[in-house]
């Protein structure tokens, strides 16, 4: 596949992944789910690689979530050649993939950008991140993973908070929430997340991957909550209500979602 909207880089043993739409402060779009999706399974495949680093282009964002632009213009994030929206398929590879996954978070990780760090085995941060979801602003929600992982995370109160008031958070105050691991300068971010890697990719493999999958299996019963939270949003993503959220977000005003109580 010839990316268009990710890099993606092998050295070292670690396999770098990189959203690369800063001009949309790395928000997704149909194609970009579809190549983050190809580069995981890339990574998987090849023995050469032994942990991925999850990061995005510039200094301003990891990544904000699904492309609101491009929602409002076309109706939809677009799909994949396929003609599927694999966001589902996304967060399963970034989860199942027998091998750490360190997402480098070097400006906003809001939305569907918080729920991959969220996903992710460790999260680092640089010191000007912000994190937070959106959804209820713009008329969209993750009901699967990315409420049931981030409860595990930070606990149920922590996660309400974040899902129903829609903050935004520094890095300090998610480092002291266990959201992540560790701050570090933003011009450290890439190496510290090196170091990490480096020092992870000398384990052994078969341990590495036995331990993720214990992880995992913890929490393995929220897959059937994720597949019918990813039904509905399909249904909820172009009623009126939901437009109302993107439009408003397009249109830089705050939305009345008072028609719809």
């Amino acid at each position: 596949m010839e990316y268009t909207d990710i890099a993606y880089q092998v050295s070292e043993l670690i396999a770098t992944i990189t959203i690369a739409r800063p001009r949309r402060l790395n928000a997704f779009r149909g194609r970009t789910v579809e190549e983050l999706l190809h580069a995981f399974k890339r990574a998987w495949a090849d023995p050469a690689v032994a942990v991925v680093i999850l990061t995005g282009a510039g200094d301003k964002a990891f990544c904000v979530g699904g492309d609101q632009i491009e929602y409002v213009e076309n109706k939809s994030y677009g799909t994949s050649a396929n003609g599927l929206w694999e966001i589902d398929e996304l967060h399963l590879a970034i989860r199942d993939i027998p091998k750490p996954v360190i997402a480098a978070v070097n400006g906003y990780a809001i939305g569907g950008g918080h729920v991959f760090h969220v996903l992710c085995d460790i999260t680092l941060a640089a010191e000007n991140a912000k994190f937070g979801q959106a959804g209820p602003k713009v008329g969209s929600f993750d009901a699967g993973w990315g409420t049931a992982i981030l409860t595990r995370t930070v606990g149920e109160k922590r996660a309400r908070e974040i899902w129903y008031f829609c903050r935004q958070y520094t890095a300090q105050e998610a480092y002291s929430w266990g959201l992540v691991n560790k701050v570090v300068p933003q011009a450290e971010l890439m190496e510290e997340a090196r170091a990490w890697a480096r020092e992870t990719a000398a384990m052994s493999p078969m341990a590495l991957r036995t331990l993720k999958h214990a992880f995992n299996a913890d929490s393995a019963h929220a897959y059937g909550q994720a597949k019918m939270a990813a039904d509905v949003m399909r249904v909820f993503g172009t009623s009126d209500e939901a437009m109302e959220g993107k439009n408003a977000f397009a249109e830089k005003r705050k939305p009345d979602f008072s028609p719809y109580r």
